[in-house]
């Protein structure tokens, strides 16, 4: 079977560089064999690819799409702390905010984004507990927002 790294370049991913944090905290702590990242945004070479409440000016897609993203963000800042990508030996947990409008209640769907590129990555070691929340506004208007907590080995 090939390693995370193998199957991130089989799928014609990089991780991007671990993104700068917009206020007061670090992307990532580790204690022992376990690494907890902050709250990760879908950046994209440092922007955001659009903004707004899923439901209204972010579609399903779109939201679907920058789950993946901030997926690649929050594994950036996991593989920093863990000593590499390979290092990570499980998926944990996985939480996804969803900035939804009033009627939108389709979060586990843009949450897949995010568990299923990890299934895609890790394989079975992907697998993860997880929740999907829907809330009213994130940081900087983002319509995503995500967690990881993996362990390395």
């Amino acid at each position: 079977m090939s390693s995370p790294s193998e199957r991130l370049r089989e799928l014609g991913l990089t991780l991007p560089p671990v993104a700068a944090p917009v206020a007061a905290y670090v992307p990532a702590v580790r204690t022992g064999n376990l690494v907890y990242t902050s709250g990760q945004l879908p950046f994209v070479a440092g922007e955001l690819p659009g903004t707004g409440k899923v439901g209204d000016a972010i579609t399903l897609d779109e939201a679907v799409e920058q789950a993946r993203h901030a997926t690649l963000n929050a594994l950036a800042a996991a593989a920093e702390q863990a000593g590499g990508l390979d290092a990570i030996t499980r998926v944990l947990k996985l939480t996804v905010f969803v900035a939804s409008s009033p009627f939108f209640t389709e979060q586990p769907k843009v949450a897949n984004g995010a568990s299923l590129l990890l299934g895609e990555i890790f394989g079975a070691a992907g697998d993860h507990a997880r929740s999907a929340v829907g809330v009213s506004a994130l940081p900087l208007d983002a319509a995503v927002e995500l967690e990881l907590l993996v362990e390395v080995g």
